[in-house]
This record gives structure tokens, sequence and C-alpha cells, in this order.
């Protein structure tokens, strides 16, 4: 295996063998990084790495990825993974080119080299690091900028999207914590979002949801009361009011969207800064989902996930696969190099969290959608449907989420309760 010490925590290398693996027990190695996606002609393969790094006694992190479809979520996986391993860390892909590639770009973005000198890094390895540079003059011109931030107990990504030119920046489908176990809540998720707009000197113009969420609350309200900014979310939620507040039995709520400041019609424009939106309706997934599309990027949630992961679930109150077919053929019309913002991540085979693909490799590669009729379309959706049981936050979520985030208000003695109506969903599976 060859293999080049970076700096006294990272080392790049080739693809190493088993005996490579084996020989590393009793180093100074505390993590090995696969960036190899599986099926990649030479590869051991994640589970046959996994296991040997395991016998061998130190940590393993899985990050697939290849330099043509690199995102700004996988150089900050792989900066984690280094900053946060508690030693030296080993990454290695096939030839260790995009090791050090991911390398050039984080030292790039971090400012502790300048981008005229990633060529003589390469040079100095005997590697040509013209994606790296090409990754990131492309990032540069990107309008928004787009930082994600993974929740990890609920699957859920949520947005930071800001103008460089203004510094005006929307938070998109924020997460108010909560564990259904304690009854516990928390802010933390949404304070690490504060934080970050601090830390970049940002100024929140929007707080925009895409639909009220089934499987985690919505940190809207809050957020509203830490910046003042305007919370948004698309009109037809009054259909999801109304729909569960005869599920919950809830003759106080609303249902006329007053929770939030303003409602979004499909075909509706905006600003963020300098920077033209649009919204687009996106039912299927719900009967409220919507599309935030702002500027060469677009915020799609539920309606498509990564290209290894497939599609939205079309199985809850008011769903339709026929009708997410259509919403998703609406988004994939958008120009092919749009990219696209999916709102969860299950992290198939233990892979990183990845949350940014673009319209042409939705094409390209969505199992769901490559190749794929709309009649097709609907039976593998419906099929799969019938296999998944319900998120387990939906009856504890919607009902604060069709509120715009608000808890339900407290009761004589000063404590908030949830109400968890029996049987309103007949025929879930368990």
């Amino acid at each position: 295996m060859q293999k080049f010490q970076i700096n006294d925590r990272l080392t790049i290398a080739e693809q190493p063998s088993l005996d490579d693996i084996a020989g590393l027990e009793g180093s100074a190695i505390t993590t090995l990084i696969n960036l190899r996606p599986d099926g990649e002609a030479g590869s051991l393969g994640n589970r046959v790495e996994r296991q040997a790094v395991s016998e061998a006694g130190f940590a393993y992190r899985f990050l697939p990825v290849t330099l043509a479809g690199l995102t700004n979520a996988d150089v900050d996986a792989f900066a984690s993974a280094v900053r946060d391993s508690k030693g030296p860390v080993l990454a290695h892909c096939g030839t260790g080119l995009r090791a050090l590639s991911l390398y050039a770009i984080t030292q790039v973005i971090d400012e502790h080299l300048a981008l005229a000198d990633v060529p003589a890094l390469g040079q100095r390895y005997g590697m040509d690091l013209s994606a790296a540079i090409a990754f990131l003059e492309k990032r540069a011109l990107q309008r928004p900028q787009v930082k994600g931030f993974f929740d990890p107990r609920t699957w859920s990504v949520q947005y930071v999207v800001s103008d460089p030119a203004t510094r005006h920046c929307a938070i998109i489908d924020p997460v108010l914590d909560y564990d259904e176990k304690s009854g516990q809540t928390s802010t933390e998720s949404a304070d690490r979002i504060l934080a970050y707009i601090a830390e970049q000197g940002l100024s929140v113009e929007w707080i925009l949801d895409t639909h009220p969420h089934a499987d985690h609350f919505s940190a809207a309200h809050y957020l509203k009361q830490k910046t003042g900014a305007p919370t948004a979310i698309g009109d037809h939620v009054r259909d999801v009011q109304a729909l569960w507040k005869g599920i919950y039995n809830l003759p106080e709520l609303q249902t006329d969207g007053s929770q939030w400041d303003r409602l979004f019609s499909a075909g509706e424009t905006f600003k963020l800064g300098t920077i033209d939106a649009k919204v687009m309706f996106s039912p299927g997934h719900t009967l409220a989902s919507i599309t935030y599309v702002i500027g060469d990027a677009a915020f799609v949630h539920d309606t498509i996930f990564m290209p290894d992961s497939g599609t939205a679930r079309t199985d809850f109150p008011g769903g339709s696969a026929h009708v997410l077919w259509d919403t998703i053929a609406d988004i994939l019309a958008l120009p092919d190099e749009t990219r696209l913002f999916t709102g969860h991540d299950y992290q198939p085979n233990g892979r990183h969290p990845r949350f940014e693909s673009t319209v042409a490799q939705q094409k390209a590669e969505n199992p769901h959608l490559a190749g794929i009729d709309e009649q097709s379309f609907v039976h593998l959706r419906e099929a799969r449907d019938r296999t998944l049981p319900m998120p387990k936050l939906i009856l504890h979520a919607l009902q604060v989420n069709v509120r715009g985030g608000r808890l339900p208000e407290p009761e004589s003695n000063g404590k908030r309760y949830l109400k968890i109506p029996l049987n309103a969903l007949e025929g879930a599976r368990w």
C-alpha cells in the first residue's frame, strides 16, 4: 500500500489490502476513512473493510465519494471525520487522489492554503488536483451558498441558505428537538443554526418550512422569537390543518394558516437578498408540500431523496403516488445543473449523511426514476409504502407543526400536554 503522510493528523493512501489493514493494528492510526463507493473496481467493499478495521481495533468511517459528484456535504463530512477522530487518520481511495483532493479543498476553504498553491501541492505527491480546483472555483460562484445541518435523531436536514452579496439568509425546515421517551424538548439543533449564523455574520430574512413535518417538531416559532424574521409555508397548509383538526379533535385550532407570517401560493416569487426565489407546489407526499427554488438551488424536502435512496412515501393522509409522480416531473424539468437539497437522509450501508444532488444525477441514478414510467413508479411506490410503519413521531409532531411549531399552551398546572388520538390511522403497519 502506497501512502503519504500529509501532516501529524492525516495520512492518505491507495486501496489497502486486508493484510495492510491488519498491519495497522498497534500503529498510531485511530481511524480509517474509506472514500470508495461500493462496486468500484479493486475495492474491498464497505462491509469487508468495516469488518477488517473492527478486527484491527480502530474506528471506521464510510464516506463514498467521486470527484465528479463531490458536494459541500462530502467536504464537510471529510473535515469532520478528520477533526473528530481521537488521533491520526488514514484516508484512502483507489490511488489517494480523492483523499488529497478533499484535503486540499478543506485547506482552501479554511484559508490555510491559497487556491493558487493547490497545483504545487498535487505535484509534491505526483497527483493532478485539477478536479479540486474546479470544485473550488465552481463553489465560489454558487448563489446561494448552502449549509446543511444533519439531525441524526430524525435523519432530518436543516439548511441555512445565504446570499453572499448581502449576507442575508433563510433558515429552511429547522428542527425543535424532542425525546418521545421522556417528553423533553430542547433547542439544541436550532441554537446550533443560530451560532453558525452569528459566526458567519448573516442576517436572517426568512424562516421557511416546506410542509408540516410528520417526523420532527418545527423550530420555526422558536427561531422567529430569537431573530424576528418572518415565517412562511405553502398556502395549502390550510388543507392539512383542516384534516388534522378533525383527527385530533381540536375545535380551537385556527385553520386559516394565521400561525405563519406568509403563505406562499404556487408560482409566487420572493427575494433572498439579491437572489430571485420562487415557490413550486409539490404535493403527493403531503397535501401542502412545496419546493423552494432559490437561485440554482431547489429545496425539495421529502419529495426526492438522494439517488441511492429513492423517493418519498405517499401513504400519509392526503398523500398520492400519482400526484407525487407529477410533482417529481415538475422538479426534474428544472435545468439539469440545478442543485437539489433533500430533507432527509437515511445513510444506506452506513455511509455519511449526504443531501445534495442535481437534476441530472436524479434522472440518471435514482432507481425510482431512471427508466421508470408513471405506472411502474406508482406500483413501486405503493408496494413499498405498504411495508412501512408510520413515523414514530407523526402523532406527536403534527399537532405542533400545524401550529407553526408552537407547543400546546400550558394547562392549569403550568405543564404542556400532547394529545395522542388512538386508532386514528387505521390500517397503519405496526
